[in-house]
């Protein structure tokens, strides 16, 4: 039985979807033509296969095995992911959203009456590896003690049409066939959650960090918000926003780079602590460790300064692992990484000096551009200072710092809406908190003098005429709100996903996001009508043989009759399917020219 779809069968149903023709205008695999066909006949026995009426599940898989009950009556729901038919008696497994647990049918137990129907035929031959089936019946221990369900009812839930990539396993436990391609998983989130268990603890994990950061800021009563992703200017942080129109209001409007402004007006408003789970969007490179679309959390607490977030971050940090993982040391790429308090903490400038030599405080925006340049950094006249010890930083220094470390006091240059350090104005209040080498939080005493605001934000334009696309914009609303004062306040944003990544051992961001941003598919270009359906036909036929390679002329003959084409047509058809790189032409023996599928 053939169980996937020819190189050729794929490469014609990227096209097909591509043209939204309806489902049933695809090749089908042979797997997917029989599943079909017993969804029919399961409606012919009169079994609806998608049925609308709640299934009263009272049990799960892992919670049966914790509290084993002999003879204990449970109803259970989810895939059938195997099953090893004998006879009047077999054995299945059932994945639900908790685990696994094996199932036994006993025909004469599932059908106590005359008609077996629902054995013999509905389980034995209906049901595919995939579908959704709900089952009532007692807990019991096999001969050899496997905790299993012995099946007195059995409901149909949903029919599955594709069948599931399935893991093998050898003798010697290595895995076959796993569903492990990046791309493929990326794509299809809803098949890797089903075949690879790792992954839906990954999102379990995460939410559990989210609730425990929840948790933690709420014992501290400060208030969780909602603030706009749609932003008439894309304030609070130097970064390339994505821009919309709004049609009603006839105006450009921005999705939001990140939510700083906004909670920053609610402290003005009286609220003394305030905090977000918010979906950013930058439109920028995409990485390993960079997504367009990311989540942060940004919490600000009024009468408070950047020494005092420094230690509420390290014991928030230190409760939550202690609680998601029960430790708060955590391994990482075979680095043990520990979170517990206190951390070290480093001056950016003191950190340059050490790891490069370079006395940045005391270079002019030249001289500093052309260290960098010894140093091998591309760097460009649109770079001010800012972003040249930042790139400095970044490529020289950052890696040093694996465990939990505050990179304090940066330049005023790189802290638009930082408040100025108060015994060195040429510095500012600032922390941003390296793991691995990366940054997972920043955090600043919050500059609370409109008029120091301002000034920074004219200072951010005058970058932005230099050719800097990820400058600030000037919000004159911040300042206007700054202007009716707010409080002494510290701010701190950690990054929910790369957070994620560290306490889940994932080197990349795409494993933590159910569906990360993906470059769009491969789109085969546009065919006449004729080469699509000589592409069908060739593929149905090639599909079966060995190779997927046959004698042109024959192909030729048997496409012209099905197809009623002329010669001259088929000529045509042929040179646009070889150009599409659709079906290859191998002329090497004249006696015996091949077409085939490429490979």
């Amino acid at each position: 039985m053939k169980l996937a779809l020819s190189p050729l069968e794929v490469k014609l149903n990227h096209y097909l979807c591509g043209q939204n023709l309806s489902p049933m205008s695809r090749v089908l695999s042979e797997q997917e033509q029989l599943r079909r066909e017993s969804l029919q006949k399961l409606r012919k026995l009169g079994i609806d296969p998608y049925p609308a009426d709640l299934f009263p599940v009272d049990h799960y898989s892992e919670e049966i095995k914790e509290n084993y009950e002999e003879g204990k009556e449970v109803v259970l729901a989810g895939r059938l992911m195997s099953r090893r038919i004998m006879g009047k008696a077999s054995f299945a497994e059932l994945q639900d959203s908790k685990g696994k647990i094996q199932l036994y049918f006993n025909r004469d137990e599932l059908c106590p009456g005359e008609d077996k129907t629902l054995y013999n035929d509905v389980f034995k031959k209906l049901l595919d590896i995939g579908d959704f089936i709900g089952v009532k019946g007692k807990q019991f221990k096999t001969q050899v003690g496997e905790i299993s369900i012995q099946v007195e009812e059995l409901t149909v839930l949903s029919k599955a049409l594709k069948p599931l990539p399935i893991v093998k396993t050898d003798s010697e436990g290595k895995a076959h066939d796993a569903f492990t391609d990046p791309e493929q998983r990326y794509r299809q989130r809803y098949v890797d959650l089903v075949v690879n268990p790792k992954v839906k603890e990954t999102f379990r994990t995460r939410t559990k960090v989210m609730n425990a950061m929840r948790d933690f800021f709420n014992q501290h009563d400060y208030l969780e918000v909602e603030t706009p992703i749609l932003q008439p200017i894309p304030g609070g942080a130097a970064a390339r926003p994505f821009i919309t129109h709004h049609n009603a209001l006839n105006t450009e409007l921005y999705l939001r780079i990140a939510n700083e402004l906004y909670l920053k007006r609610l402290i003005v408003g009286g609220f003394e602590g305030v905090y977000e789970f918010a979906k950013d969007f930058r439109n920028e490179g995409m990485d390993r460790t960079h997504n367009p679309e990311f989540t942060v959390m940004e919490i600000y607490v009024a009468y408070k300064d950047y020494h005092w977030m420094m230690d509420f971050t390290e014991k928030m940090l230190e409760d939550l692992t202690s609680k998601v993982l029960g430790s708060t040391e955590v391994e990482f790429q075979g680095e043990k990484i520990n979170f517990k308090a206190p951390y070290a903490k480093v001056p950016i400038l003191d950190s340059i000096k050490e790891h490069t030599g370079v006395d940045a405080a005391a270079l002019s925006e030249i001289e500093l551009r052309s260290k960098c340049s010894e140093l091998g950094l591309e760097v460009d006249e649109t770079m001010g200072k800012a972003k040249l010890i930042d790139e400095l930083f970044g490529e020289k220094c950052e890696h040093h710092y694996v465990q939990p470390t505050f990179i304090i006091d940066y330049p005023v240059e790189m802290s638009p809406l930082c408040k100025k350090h108060r015994d060195n104005p040429a510095l500012t209040e600032r922390f941003e908190l390296l793991v691995n080498g990366k940054e997972i939080a920043n955090a600043y005493s919050e500059l609370n003098d409109p008029i120091d605001q301002l000034e920074r934000f004219q200072d951010q334009l005058k970058l932005s005429e230099k050719g800097d696309d990820e400058a600030m914009f000037i919000d004159q609303d911040f300042v206007r709100a700054l202007e009716y004062g707010m409080p002494p306040t510290s701010g701190m944003g950690i990054g929910i996903d790369r957070l994620v990544m560290f306490l889940t051992d994932n080197v990349s961001i795409q494993e933590v996001l159910f569906f990360p941003q993906m470059k769009p598919e491969k789109k085969v270009p546009e065919m006449t009508d004729e080469a699509k359906r000589a592409l069908e036909n060739i593929s149905k036929r090639l599909s079966i043989i060995p190779n997927h390679e046959a004698n042109l002329d024959q192909i030729k003959l048997n496409v012209i009759h099905d197809l009623d084409l002329s010669k001259k047509k088929w000529d045509k058809v042929k040179k646009e399917l070889v150009k599409h790189g659709l079906i290859e032409i191998d002329a090497s023996d004249r006696e015996n020219i091949k077409i085939r599928i490429p490979e």
